[in-house]
């Protein structure tokens, strides 16, 4: 049996202001907070999933809230997060719903294969939404106060940006048996895009590579992107993954158990920080999936320390 990733399985960010990315993500997006907890390896801050109704796997974006200067945009990083949602009336009614709520968009057009419309957050997290051409999956939340047939159904596809796509390629193709599907030229917006496919493919499972040798260095910050996760169905899948990046020299983190999932992390050639992680168990395995997201919630190894890190944290409610 072929060793295949399934698609995106959550996207990390950063935030230096968790109220105002709280109210944008669950207010104005829709999304539901589906763990309300914090940064295993940092404590004093904030780690907040945003995801679907269920919180399935593919469907979140999350957040490590960190008191830091703005990103510097560049080249060596994650450029752009993509969602789903279901149809090209779909694209429009976000465009007057941004519009309504001060978000300024982008003309509604195609952009590497998908029709699509870009904006961002008020920290300048560059975000999209994509028209999801096969239809169903979604999964809504009935109290989001978008529309269930509006709602984001997942993430989308990742844009990514390197100066030189000769050592990213064989990573991607190579080691992690993704498949090149297609290329679209260079545009006034971004250079020249290789779209890569995991799984079954289509939106939900893709990776796009801008190649942009002309950009300085990004620097991570506020409103930048800390990693990429990609799905694996399990454990014996991700045991898998650990040995195949050892076989090949990657150097990696071994497997991280972070209790929701488990996680491989590694770095591809051009630096952009990469993560495998498990499907389950899941969000709900230590809180009922109908009150998600309501209080924090810490791995058992963290919740002999629930008092300190409560002192720690500020009200973001």
């Amino acid at each position: 049996m072929a060793l295949d990733l399934t698609g995106l399985h959550h996207l990390t960010a950063i935030t230096a202001n968790a109220r105002e990315n709280l109210r944008f993500y669950t207010k104005v997006l829709g999304l539901r907070l589906v763990k309300r907890t914090v940064n295993q390896d940092d404590t004093t801050a904030y780690h907040l999933f945003y995801g679907d109704g269920r919180a399935s796997p593919g469907s979140d974006i999350t957040f490590f809230d960190w008191p830091t200067a703005p990103e510097v945009r560049g080249t060596h990083s994650v450029v752009r997060t993509a969602f789903r949602v279901e149809g090209e009336a779909t694209l429009t009614w976000w465009k007057e719903h941004l519009k309504a709520n001060g978000v300024a968009t982008s003309e509604i057009a195609e952009r590497a294969g998908h029709m699509s419309l870009d904006f961002e957050d008020s920290e300048g997290q560059r975000l999209r939404l994509v028209n999801d051409t096969r239809a169903g999956g979604a999964h809504p939340w009935d109290k989001s106060p978008v529309p269930a047939e509006r709602q984001l159904k997942g993430l989308g596809p990742i844009t990514m940006s390197v100066p030189d796509l000769r050592r990213t390629e064989p990573v991607l193709t190579q080691v992690m048996n993704m498949r090149k599907v297609r290329t679209h030229p260079a545009t006034a917006e971004q250079g020249e895009i290789h779209v890569f496919a995991m799984g079954d493919g289509g939106a939900s499972a893709e990776l796009h590579v801008a190649v942009e040798p002309g950009l300085p260095f990004a620097r991570q910050g506020a409103g930048g992107v800390h990693h990429i996760a990609f799905r694996t169905p399990d454990h014996d899948q991700l045991d898998k993954w650990v040995a195949r990046t050892a076989q090949v020299g990657l150097p990696n983190s071994g497997e991280v158990e972070r209790y929701y999932f488990s996680s491989l992390y590694f770095r591809e050639p051009n630096g952009v920080l990469f993560e495998i992680a498990t499907d389950g168990p899941g969000f709900d395995v230590d809180e009922p999936m109908a009150t998600l997201g309501e209080s924090l919630a810490l791995p058992p190894f963290l919740e002999p320390k629930r008092a300190q890190i409560e002192a720690n944290l500020k009200p973001i409610d």
